[in-house]
């Protein structure tokens, strides 16, 4: 197999030289492709990308196959001494040098026993008051308070608040349906009475600007693992 540079970067800038041929994808296609096909998230395609890119680069460009445990032990190491990373950077690093290994190139690595492992600190939590939440949100308004609000009386992360869906939130039940969280697991979750007419309120605001897009040829939505194929109106 060959191996090239993804489409739009310059090969200078590619750590693996050569470029694919037909019905053979470079590295970096391969890799996305086989990530792509399990269902990770957007943001972990791009890590694991980033850290292969170093990975090679590190070791004079040479092919992935021509590297092995040796090599994988001394770049997790030299994070961990020379580049001073935290824990879970390293860990980051093995889990995106594991996929390339077993996922792309088939090859099982031993057990990596000489890694030097970064240190995890031991910190207690930051937690705040219930007077010192409420101070917080006193100082806060309109969107960034109603998901601020959610984020703290639900447990959703972040993430979860801003990709909530109107079909996935049961007022009569006082319950949110977070989908696709943290693992690919669904699960429920409360809805704090007090944010039932705020969210109600957002959701006839969204409502009216859905219409207007609509009305303007837009209102469309992304549908994932090709749902917009199948469905063609669903979007």
């Amino acid at each position: 197999m060959s191996y090239a540079p993804e489409s739009g970067e310059k090969s200078r800038t590619d750590p693996v030289p050569g470029r694919g041929t037909p019905g053979r994808p470079g590295l970096f296609a391969e890799v996305q492709r086989r990530i792509r096909l399990k269902h990770y998230s957007l943001r972990t395609e791009r890590a694991y990308l980033g850290w292969i890119r170093r990975f090679v680069a590190a070791n004079g460009r040479r092919h992935p196959r021509e590297l092995g445990a040796a090599e994988v032990e001394a770049f997790l190491s030299a994070l961990a001494v020379r580049g001073q990373v935290a824990a879970s950077t390293q860990n980051q690093a093995l889990s995106a040098l594991l996929f390339l290994y077993r996922e792309v190139l088939g090859v099982e690595l031993p057990w990596l026993e000489n890694v030097v492992r970064a240190k995890r600190p031991q910190r207690l939590p930051t937690v705040l008051a219930a007077g010192e939440v409420a101070r917080l949100l006193a100082c806060m308004e309109g969107r960034p308070w109603l998901l601020a609000s959610l984020l703290y009386g639900t447990g959703m992360r972040l993430m979860e608040g801003l990709r909530l869906r109107v079909k996935d939130v049961d007022f009569a039940r006082l319950e949110i349906l977070v989908r696709d969280g943290k693992g690919g697991k669904d699960r429920r979750t409360v809805l704090p009475r007090s944010l039932v007419e705020p969210l109600q309120r957002e959701l006839e605001r969204v409502r009216l600007l859905h219409d207007r897009d609509l009305g303007a040829g837009g209102g469309r939505v992304w549908l994932p693992h090709a749902l917009a194929r199948k469905y063609p109106s669903a979007a």
